[in-house]
């Protein structure tokens, strides 16, 4: 039974509004009129009704309301109405019975404090008139009445006459629901200045019988009402409200909303028939740093009656509220919300990282062109390229996190930051495990990893990498989430979720394999000592990378936005920097120095074997080959195949002639083991006897 309520409850303004003729001048009549309504309101409630009650003994407002909630009482009179009809009224004694039954009839909820039935000859004279007060109930309301053998004064808000009831166009009477079976119609709410009461009259017309036409009139006490001006969502909470003063307040809608607070401070009986009643809060990301409780509805209306009576300017000036500093949904003054950014600061480091990035391309470039120089080819030229494009990769993750971070830019600083990591790490990795292999081999045949071969188990790594990243922005891109650091500051950083922290897993496993691979050939031995800088590049990663992690998530995990671009700074100078000066500074110094196509003379002095070089080729010698040297080295070889190939003769001999005894001081001797040893062991081969 409460929906259609709610629907018309909405719908009851513009009803009114939709009588012939409206337009936008009948809006700014429904206006005027529920401000001049307020007034009275205000007038009534600060006691100031004394030019009211003199002149006039009722103030009506014009401000339509709800009353299907005394749908009884208004029932009661209907049916009396039409037992006057039928019994006639002649009579006082039914009149009388009439307006007892309506008051006495009806519950204590309903509010019906009083009622009244009149008999009016065809000239409006009234014949006679019974009214009945309710006693019992608080105090008794006193009930108006016209006098015998006078027309009814025009100024009762419940009567009009004839001809103005049968037009259905009086302006004492609220305009009536459509498809609503009424009789009668509901006075607007008026101010009793007898009874000191706000009321709602019920008056239904009893048609002519014998000469005489009757006046039903029942009074419903509205003092306990309230006048809420602000917004109002849902009419079915709010009841005990009058609707049509919904959404009159003052407040600045720009800056300030609306909260109903009913004003208990007022010094009358019913404080709920009060202007103002209503405090205008600042709305989020606007502040008042002199109210910031907010703004006294009343004082607001006060203000606003003197800019309708004087025409002042700016008048809602006071009453507004500053905006917050950008960045802010809440503030409580001028303060900032968001965290400053040190521009030049960022432009010089990103200028640096710029630099770093081009003179990477540029020693790329260097590197290619000295492709032939033996410093050069014997680290593998494929592999420095490689190392170097993952480098400057690197260098271009402080472009990515360098403006205000959003979902694009995460998306390259994560792709920049892990796929150079990869790239660098991979390449100098590839060319330390070549040398692991190569310095574990104890066979007298060389192993030769080619570049081919290492890169065809490089490409999977990379390929791992790729799929990961591109899963990764496809299914859940990173974004820019809002943090706040040590001040309360608010910036923007990107996401950290379990696709980093996956991530992050496999490349601590990563560096540790290498940090294995290091240490396992930490006492190898190559030409321009390439090994030993690979692998102090590759610790130096391993550290800064660690402790880069540390000091973001524990030391500094609150930090600013300019302190966090600068750790990224410092991490991409340690790592990357260090890893090129490290691995090229040597030997672009030998190449300007003159001594790139030069033997690395203290390694040759260590003994460092041709097949020590990173490429895996071995080396194209500058001179001609030392015959004497190769000639030993091949006789070496001879000697050691002949060794093996003697050993077996005497095996299977021994095998098949078993009643021949081993010859004295050959392998088999009575002295010997029983069990045959490897002729690669040093005391069991005997060349010279070969």
């Amino acid at each position: 039974m409460r929906a259609p309520r709610r629907v018309t409850s909405l719908l009851l303004p513009f009803a009114l509004l939709s009588l012939p003729h409206a337009n936008v001048a009948n809006v700014t009549t429904y206006r005027e009129e529920l401000e001049s309504s307020l007034r009275l309101v205000h007038a009534v409630a600060t006691g100031a009704t004394g030019a009211l009650c003199v002149t006039h003994h009722y103030g009506r407002l014009r401000a339509p309301m709800h009353a299907s909630r005394w749908d009884t009482a208004r029932a009661r009179a209907d049916l009396a109405a039409n037992i006057l009809h039928q019994l006639g009224l002649e009579t006082a004694e039914v009149l009388m019975a009439v307006s007892r039954g309506l008051v006495i009839g009806g519950s204590a909820s309903e509010r019906a404090v009083g009622a009244r039935a009149l008999a009016l000859r065809s000239d409006g004279v009234v014949n006679s008139t019974v009214e009945w007060e309710r006693y019992g109930v608080a105090e008794p309301v006193a009930v108006v009445s016209p006098q015998l053998e006078k027309p009814p004064d025009p100024e009762y808000p419940w009567y009009v006459s004839a001809e103005e009831s049968e037009s259905l166009r009086s302006p004492k009477f609220m305009p009536s629901l459509p498809g609503a079976t009424m009789e009668g119609w509901w006075t607007y709410p008026y101010y009793s200045c007898e009874a000191k009461r706000w009321l709602l009259s019920y008056t239904v017309p009893v048609s002519t019988i014998r000469g005489l036409k009757g006046v039903v009139s029942v009074d419903i006490d509205i003092s306990n009402l309230e006048i809420n001006q602000c917004e109002v969502d849902n009419d079915e909470e709010n009841d005990n409200q009058i609707y049509s003063f919904h959404g009159t307040h003052k407040c600045p809608n720009e800056t300030t909303y609306c909260e109903y607070k009913p004003n208990r401070e007022i010094s009358v009986r019913y404080s709920g028939w009060a202007r103002g009643s209503y405090i205008c809060r600042c709305r989020p990301g606007f502040y008042s740093m002199h109210h910031p409780e907010g703004f006294n509805g009343s004082l607001v209306e006060i203000a606003y009656q003197e800019y309708e009576e004087s025409s002042l300017e700016n008048w809602s000036e006071p009453y507004d509220c500053l905006q917050c500093q950008p960045g802010c949904e809440t503030c409580k003054g001028p303060e900032p919300c968001l965290a400053t950014y040190n521009w030049p600061f960022r432009i010089s480091l990103l200028v640096i990282s710029v630099s770093c990035a081009v003179m990477t391309v540029l020693l790329t470039i260097y590197t290619r062109h000295h492709r032939r120089v033996k410093v050069f080819r014997v680290a593998s030229p494929v592999f420095l390229s490689i190392t170097l494009l993952g480098c400057a990769i690197m260098y271009m993750e402080m472009a990515a996190i360098f403006p205000v971070l959003d979902r694009y830019s995460c998306i390259a600083t994560k792709w920049t930051r892990h796929m150079g990591f990869c790239i660098t790490y991979t390449a100098l990795l590839m060319k330390t495990w070549r040398v692991s292999l190569t310095y574990r081999v104890k066979s007298a045949h060389k192993l030769k990893l080619t570049d081919k071969q290492l890169l065809q188990w490089m490409a999977p790594i990379l390929l791992i990498m790729l799929v990961y990243l591109g899963t990764w922005t496809l299914s859940a891109p990173p974004d820019a989430e809002v943090i706040t650091d040590n001040r309360g500051l608010k910036f923007k950083q990107c996401t950290y979720n379990w696709w980093d922290h996956s991530l992050a897993i496999g490349e601590i496993l990563f560096l540790l394999w290498g940090v294995r691979v290091c240490y396992r050939v930490r006492h190898a031995e190559s030409l321009y000592n390439e090994a030993r800088l690979i692998s102090i590049a590759i610790y130096n990663i391993f550290t800064v990378n660690s402790l880069m992690i540390a000091f973001h998530l524990l030391i500094l995990p609150r930090a600013g936005p300019d302190i966090k671009y600068l750790l990224g700074f410092i991490r991409t100078q340690l790592s990357t920097s260090t890893t090129v000066l490290l691995v090229f500074l040597p030997k672009v110094l030998r190449v300007v120095r003159g001594t790139g196509d030069t033997w690395d003379s203290r390694a040759r002095a260590r003994g460092v074997p041709a097949s020590s070089s990173l490429n895996g080729i071995g080396l194209v010698p500058d001179e001609p080959p030392d015959l004497f040297q190769e000639n030993e080295e091949l006789k070496e070889e001879v000697q050691k195949l002949a060794a093996q190939i003697e050993f077996m003769k005497i095996v299977q001999m021994e095998m098949h002639n078993r009643h021949l005894r081993p010859r004295p001081g050959g392998y088999f001797t009575t002295n010997a083991a029983n069990v045959p040893q490897s002729p690669m062991h040093a005391k069991t081969v005997n060349i010279s006897q070969v």
